[in-house]
C-alpha cells in the first residue's frame, strides 16, 4: 500500500512511518516546507494549499498533524492555534480527498481520550459519549472534520490516543528529568487513573487499524491495563531507580503553575479500555506499564 502520512516529523509520526517501512509499506509524508525528499511532498493547512497529486494513488491517509498539547502555556492564543491546526487542517485533507475520482480506503485521523472528558473511575470504551471542556469540544470537532470523508466513501477512523510513552521524547521525556533527579511526584490527589500506551504498540495499533477493513469510527489507543497517576508515577520511580516524593504536588500549585493545562489534562481521570482493538484481535507488545517502561527506557 502506499500510506499518506501528515504530522510524520512528529513523536508517533516518525514511529509509525518506520512501522509502515518494515511493514513494506511505501510512505509519502505531507510537509509544509518546501519538500526535500522523494517521499515528501507539500502542503500548507493555514494557506489551504495541498498537493493533490500526492494524494492520487494512495490506499490510506493518516493524518496526525497538529500542535502540540503540552508545548506551550495554553493563551488563549495558543488554545486558537490548537483548535485551527486540527480542526481547519482537517478540513484542507478532508476536501482534497474528497475531489479525488478515485480516493483512498481508508482514512486514520488522529484524536484523544480527551474526547471523554473526566470520567471519575469509570471504565470506559468507545461506546462512551463525549464529555466536558475545552479538549472534550476540541476532539469533537476534530473528529467531525475527519468523518465527512465518509461521504466520499472512505473508512474512517478516529484515533483516540491515551498518553504515548516513547524514549524519544513527548511526555514522557518531560517527567524524566524530574524523576531521574529524585523529585517524581504523584499530582493532585494520585488517583486519577492515565491511560497509557507504548509508542510501539500505538504505531502497531495503527498497522492493524489500516489493514482490517472491519475498523471504523473511534478506536481507543490505550493499553488495557489503566493506572492511577500515583502507581504510574511509583512505577516510573522505579524505572529510573529513584525514590519518588512522599507528598503529591497539590492541584491548586499545578494550575498556578501550568494553568488550564494541568486541569485539562494532567488532573482529570482517563481509565480507558481499547475495546475495538482487543474485540479485532490485536496483541499487544506491552501489557503491563512495567514492561512498557522497560522496553522504551
Amino acid at each position: 500500500m502506499t500510506i499518506i502520512v501528515t504530522g510524520a516529523s512528529g513523536l508517533l509520526g516518525s514511529a509509525l512511518v518506520e512501522a509502515l517501512r518494515a511493514d513494506g509499506q511505501e510512505v509519502v509524508r505531507l510537509v509544509r516546507r518546501e519538500p526535500r525528499a522523494a517521499d515528501e511532498a507539500h502542503w500548507d493547512p493555514a494557506g489551504q494549499e495541498i498537493d493533490v497529486a500526492a494524494l492520487r494513488g494512495a490506499q490510506g491517509v493518516v493524518h496526525l498533524a497538529g500542535a502540540s498539547i503540552g508545548d506551550k502555556r495554553w493563551s488563549e492564543a495558543y488554545k486558537r492555534e490548537l483548535v485551527d491546526t486540527r480542526v481547519n487542517g482537517t478540513r484542507v485533507l478532508v476536501d482534497a480527498l474528497r475531489e479525488l475520482d478515485s480516493p483512498p480506503e481508508v482514512l486514520v485521523s488522529a484524536s484523544g481520550v480527551d474526547f471523554y472528558g473526566d470520567t471519575g473511575d469509570q471504565v470506559i470504551d468507545e461506546s462512551q459519549g463525549k464529555g466536558s471542556g475545552f479538549l472534550a469540544d476540541l476532539c469533537e470537532r476534530w473528529e467531525g472534520e475527519a468523518r465527512r470523508a465518509g461521504e466520499a466513501g472512505i473508512r474512517t477512523v478516529q484515533l483516540r490516543t491515551g498518553l504515548a510513552l516513547s524514549g524519544r521524547g513527548g511526555a514522557l521525556g518531560r517527567m524524566l528529568p524530574l524523576f531521574r533527579m529524585g523529585l517524581g511526584a504523584p499530582l493532585g490527589s494520585g488517583k486519577q487513573y492515565w491511560s497509557w500506551i507504548s509508542a510501539d504498540d500505538w504505531a502497531g495499533a495503527v498497522l492493524h487499524v489500516l489493514k482490517n477493513r472491519d475498523i471504523s469510527g473511534p478506536v481507543n489507543l490505550t493499553s488495557p491495563t489503566p493506572i492511577t497517576n500515583a502507581e504510574f508515577t511509583r512505577k516510573l520511580g522505579k524505572a529510573v531507580g529513584k525514590s519518588t516524593m512522599p507528598m503529591p504536588v497539590p492541584a491548586f500549585a499545578l494550575t498556578i503553575g501550568l494553568g488550564e493545562f494541568a486541569k485539562e489534562a494532567l488532573l482529570p481521570s482517563h481509565r480507558i479500555t481499547p475495546k475495538k482493538l482487543t474485540d479485532t484481535g490485536y496483541r499487544f507488545a506491552h501489557n503491563s506499564l512495567d514492561d512498557a517502561l522497560s522496553a522504551v527506557l
